[in-house]
């Protein structure tokens, strides 16, 4: 039994009469009567029953045409999927990255995957983690870069660094204060706190520091906006905790200071993720290679602040 015999027969089906079906593949029409009679030799059954008007499928040709379609979609999506591979990548990618990490590494990749892949859009989303992710998940996404992902079994999770988490407070102080060159976590319980909301990956990393050393925090105003915490820091509302690279603009333009937290060290990890598919393409995975090689890079240029590799 031949592929080409199959897909013969699929059109003889189709088409309700062998002498159409030749016409549409351009076939002699003894040619295909014999390819027929071949099957049915080789199955030991009839196949189609004859009638004046052509022919139609026995109960047995019922059967054979399920499954002979059925492979021959299993080839043809087989075909498709190797030339794939072997072909320039073309349409569109979507990368997704928070707003720090976005900032520092969005010319170096976009540069470098224009170079690799000159035939695909680039489209590239900036989101908190909490949107990331439901992005990823929602397949609105091809690859992301998360903080502390969740581990769920449908996410493929590759750490790249971890960033350590500082107290960022107004350069003028808040209220006449003076805060300490360094905090504890013990510490924390004590400042007027601008954080997101628990939605969000950074602000349960700092809760949870803070249960297991019996702090309780003091939240004055939840913002989701990394931009909205800094302005309402640099305006004396209160404290906030980020990464360095979220303020290092800031911090060079003297408008805040960040404190080191220490004994611990609190520290949140960066993570390429794509979703777990059997069928993950192999231009995702190069994509997010690219991605892996862009953030590291960076870290050892000692262009990313604050940032370890993994």
């Amino acid at each position: 039994m031949e592929l080409r015999e199959l897909r013969n027969f699929i059109q003889v089906a189709r088409a309700g009469s062998v002498n159409r079906a030749a016409q549409e593949l351009r076939l002699a029409q003894p040619a295909l009567s014999r390819q027929i009679q071949k099957l049915e030799h080789e199955l030991g059954v009839p196949l189609f029953a004859r009638h004046g008007r052509g022919v139609r499928l026995t109960g047995a040709g019922s059967q054979l045409l399920e499954r002979a379609e059925a492979i021959a979609q299993l080839v043809h999506e087989t075909r498709e999927e190797i030339r794939e591979d072997r072909s320039p990548a073309r349409g569109r990618f979507t990368l997704g990255v928070p707003p720090a990490a976005g900032r520092l590494l969005i010319a170096a990749f976009a540069e470098r995957f224009q170079k690799a892949w000159p035939q695909t859009t680039l489209h590239m989303r900036e989101g908190v983690a909490n949107s990331l992710l439901e992005w990823v998940l929602d397949k609105r996404l091809d690859v992301a870069l998360l903080h502390n992902p969740p581990h769920l079994e449908t996410l493929n999770i590759r750490p790249v660094l971890s960033e350590r988490m500082m107290v960022i407070a107004p350069a003028n102080g808040t209220k006449g204060q003076r805060p300490p060159k360094t905090y504890r976590i013990r510490d924390l319980g004590g400042l007027p706190l601008i954080l997101p909301n628990m939605a969000h990956t950074n602000r349960r990393l700092v809760e949870h520091a803070a249960l297991e050393h019996g702090v309780r925090l003091r939240i004055k105003i939840e913002s989701d906006s990394v931009a909205f915490a800094k302005t309402l820091v640099e305006n004396g509302l209160g404290y906030t905790i980020l990464t360095y690279a979220a303020v290092q603009d800031e911090l060079a333009r003297g408008t805040l200071i960040a404190y080191p937290i220490v004994r611990p060290t609190l520290q949140t990890r960066v993570s390429i993720v794509t979703l777990q598919e059997k069928r993950a393409q192999k231009f995702t995975e190069e994509a997010g290679a690219l991605l892996h090689d862009v953030c590291r890079d960076l870290v050892r240029r000692k262009r990313w602040e604050g940032a370890q590799l993994d």
